[in-house]
């Protein structure tokens, strides 16, 4: 009998164990614990950075097996400092926002993951949904290294009041005029420009090449003066290209006329490091024009929709030249060594597919979603003018050294417009230091 007993109380201490175990098991799942944790690192900024982390949560929301961390780190264009330390030393991210013409260069490093398989077998249409120049901007020897996330094209932004104040009707600027001189947009600058007792800015009409809070880059004065920076069939970059050594004297002769002391001194003064989006100098009224994207289409909706402003086409060396611009954007990729590939291209591919692309374009961004742009109904006047201009933009090649060549070209034009140093060597040095490096990545 005792016998029964004991064995009849061991069982039920069995039973009474089995289930405070699967109570422990059903109290993990309902915890998430089975859940893949996904951390994504962007340097975007507010107020990009806003929309960014609310298409986190939105992707979290409605893929409950997957929580993704937004992750903001410092970084641009061509600094991508901290995610190749982090790679390497083992705890990079899962997904980063990577400035999609450094793709082949960072993939030839050895930072990024080949997606080509994981795409392939999820979906086989991501190619052909992207425009070309994009998904171009992705590959390196013909594999895929990243997704494209969106694109943009630059133009002309004019103050009208500042504009009017000078003796000009800001109507001259409609781009149903076509796109002005060169000459004519430094007339209409020069009578914008206000100096102190000293002699220094406190007021600009155009500065072409400032990369600060405009985009000045040497690829937007090159491809408006009709230059080549490279030749894909060769592999060869063209610097000296004679297009791109007159949009650099073309920038070079504007700092001279200027003063390129003083332009610095108001640069540092009105756009210092770490100046907050609200407190742009052509937002607060201190610049009369400026070359910049449509994304600053959503900084004056969001800080300054008081200014009274307007768009047009890039200026042009002569009367009667066609328009031109470039267009860039960013990517999505899965950086080397991430342990969770399935989840991580699920992420990086529903933020660039058109559920998440549609929700980027409130930041006043493109996508590179053909669907998407070819639906009008989704863009408002003023954005469907960058869109127009995708008609005749020119993109950056996509070459395996595509951010030593910017890094490289940044400093030749820092060094002609600061330094007033001889436009041809400067260039010339450009391609002696990256030619070697692309030969050595063919």
């Amino acid at each position: 009998m005792k016998r029964s007993v004991l064995i009849l109380l061991t069982g039920l201490l069995c039973l009474s164990v089995l289930a405070a175990n699967g109570k422990k098991e059903d109290t993990a799942a309902a915890s998430g614990s089975d859940v893949v944790s996904l951390k994504f690192w962007t340097s975007h900024t507010p107020p990009d950075s806003d929309t960014l982390k609310a298409m986190v949560e939105t992707f979290n929301a409605g893929h409950p097996g997957i929580e993704v961390e937004f992750i903001q780190v410092p970084g641009s264009e061509t600094d991508v400092a901290k995610l190749m330390t982090a790679v390497r030393g083992g705890t990079g991210p899962d997904a980063y926002m990577l400035d999609r013409f450094t793709i082949a260069q960072r993939a030839a490093s050895g930072v990024l993951e080949d997606i080509t398989g994981v795409m392939n077998k999820k979906d086989s249409a991501m190619a052909s949904a992207h425009v070309p120049y994009a998904w171009a901007e992705t590959q390196y020897k013909g594999k895929t290294y990243g997704l494209p996330f969106d694109t943009d094209s630059r133009v002309l932004y004019f103050n009208k009041d500042l504009v009017k104040e000078a003796g000009y009707d800001p109507a001259v600027l409609d781009p149903s005029n076509g796109p002005q001189t060169i000459e004519f947009i430094q007339e209409i600058a020069d009578k914008i420009n206000k100096t102190d007792g000293t002699g220094q800015y406190t007021q600009v009409g155009f500065i072409p090449y400032d990369t600060k809070y405009s985009q000045g880059w040497h690829y937007t004065w090159g491809f408006v003066f009709g230059g080549k920076f490279a030749d894909l069939a060769s592999m060869k970059v063209t610097p000296t290209d004679p297009g791109v050594v007159a949009g650099y004297q073309f920038i070079k002769d504007w700092a001279a006329h200027m003063g390129p002391q003083k332009v610095e001194t108001f640069i540092s003064t009105y756009a210092p490091p770490n100046n907050p989006p609200e407190q742009d100098p052509f937002l607060i009224g201190k610049v009369g024009m400026m070359v910049n994207g449509d994304w600053v289409l959503h900084s004056i909706k969001q800080y300054h929709p008081e200014l009274n402003w307007g768009v047009t086409y890039l200026p042009v060396p002569e009367k009667g030249d066609k328009p031109a611009t470039w267009a860039g954007g960013w990517s999505m990729v899965i950086p080397t060594g991430c342990k969770n590939m399935d989840e991580a291209y699920e992420f990086i591919s529903w933020m660039c597919g058109e559920e998440g692309e549609k929700m980027y374009m409130k930041t006043a961004h493109l996508p590179t979603i053909k669907s998407l742009l070819a639906d009008d109904s989704s863009f408002d006047a003023n954005h469907l003018f960058f869109k127009e201009c995708l008609d005749f933009a020119s993109s950056r090649p996509p070459i395996p050294a595509g951010a030593l060549y910017w890094d490289g070209l940044t400093q030749a034009m820092g060094e002609v417009t600061l330094n007033q140093g001889d436009v041809k060597a400067a260039l010339q040095q450009v391609a002696d230091q990256v030619q070697p490096q692309l030969d050595a990545l063919k």
